[in-house]
């Protein structure tokens, strides 16, 4: 069943766009090509300050909005982030002057676009707040258990996972090292394999 980004898009001029596994779809200051309704796969967004540190501010899969899109539209400015295919994608892009004419013109369109900005701005509040008052055995721990496949793996280097909780890479290393020393996960080159999700879970839980 199509959601109402891509019901909408064949009325629109979309166009279809396809990227590979790593592709990177937008760079800070790019200028916005449109919107993109994402009919498989997904993008990771990341912002990355001045030191070179970097965050994963969200992921958008199909249905969703890429709020960095979202702005660039609205605001005419270029991107600020940093857009990339974690999976194959396939998306239409709608470009500018029809996605303003969906803005106008139709209510579903603007209703899931709104939606969607909302929870766009609750994964934002999440991030802050994770940055505020979790601690990094806490962030890890939630970063892991989030991040594992059905088996338990995460797939991962360990400055990726320190770009997921927005840490530097020594320091979710050297966590990760506690958390294998005391048997909850099992460390391979670019893979955590889970083996206390139990543990875990009441490590990443907040404190009462």
């Amino acid at each position: 069943m199509k959601d109402a980004f891509t019901e909408a898009a064949a009325g629109a001029g979309a166009v279809p766009i396809r990227a590979r596994a790593g592709d990177i779809m937008f760079r800070p200051n790019d200028p916005c090509r449109g919107f993109i309704a994402l009919t498989q796969g997904g993008i990771k967004v990341t912002l990355t300050s001045a030191s070179g540190r970097e965050i994963v501010l969200y992921r958008v899969r199909p249905g969703e909005i890429c709020l960095q899109t979202f702005s660039c539209l609205v605001q005419g400015k270029t991107y600020a982030a940093e857009g990339v295919a974690e999976d194959d994608v396939e998306a239409l892009l709608i470009p500018p002057a029809g996605f303003d004419r969906l803005m106008q013109e139709s209510e579903r369109f603007r209703v899931a676009v709104l939606n969607s900005v909302a929870g766009r701005f609750a994964d934002f509040e999440h991030v802050v707040e994770a940055l505020a008052f979790s601690g990094l055995e806490q962030r890890v721990a939630s970063a892991l258990l989030r991040l594992a496949d059905g088996e338990g793996v995460v797939h991962a280097t360990h400055e990726a996972l320190a770009a997921e909780i927005g840490s530097a890479r020594e320091a979710v290393s050297r966590q990760l090292g506690l958390f294998a020393r005391d048997g909850l996960v099992e460390l391979a080159r670019g893979r955590v394999a889970l083996k206390r999700c139990d543990a875990l879970s009441r490590l990443a839980a907040p404190p009462l």
